[in-house]
């Protein structure tokens, strides 16, 4: 090996070496933290769409086999509860009325009963994220739906709540556009300009 090739590996070896070492304060979890962190935008993105689109919208659906507004969001939050009580050993507690009344009723829930209860299942997530780390995304679990149980690794309830709060994000802003209103993610951002 030449002088100039010694020279450039004694060079490029250690800040490989500084590359591969993380740095100091760098998360611990950094699977779990992606998934948290398009969690809790997907919830932001969500609540604001919610939170924007008149009361009176919220019985409009696009075809008739489509779901209205108010069921997308009753919908929305029942699914919160069931892919996150399967975080860890916290699990939620909710009112009966919210378990026992038929969803059919509870979509037809006044907006911001709607809103509220969508908003609480957010809060539940969050607090219920806080138990998974990394280490436990390969857990077993039991999941129960429908009547029938059976076992999958946490990660795919975690995966699978990103995905149907996604789903439902872009469900919601095309109802949105439909009715000539701006969803969230389609705001201008502060600071940018046109």
């Amino acid at each position: 090996m030449n002088l100039s090739r010694a020279a450039l590996l004694a060079l490029v070896l250690p800040i490989g070496l500084a590359a591969q070492t993380p740095a100091p304060g760098s998360q611990a979890n950094p699977v779990t933290g992606v998934f948290r962190g398009r969690t809790m935008a997907l919830q932001r993105n969500l609540a604001q769409a919610f939170d924007s689109i008149p009361e009176a919208k919220f019985s409009y659906k696009p075809t008739p086999a489509q779901l209205t507004i108010g069921t997308i969001a009753e919908h929305l939050a029942n699914d919160n509860y069931f892919f996150c009580n399967q975080f860890g050993e916290m699990k939620a507690t909710r009112p009966e009325k919210d378990t026992a009344t038929p969803d059919s009723v509870k979509a037809k829930w006044p907006k911001d009963t709607l809103v509220a209860k969508l908003k609480e299942s957010f809060d539940f997530c969050e607090k219920a994220f806080a138990q998974v780390d990394d280490a436990k995304l390969a857990d077993q679990i039991t999941m129960t739906f429908g009547g029938q149980s059976r076992n999958a690794p946490r990660a795919q309830m975690v995966l699978g709540h990103v995905i149907d709060m996604a789903d439902h994000y872009s469900q919601i802003a095309n109802y949105m556009r439909l009715n000539n209103m701006i969803p969230p993610t389609a705001l201008p951002r502060p600071g940018m300009r046109n």
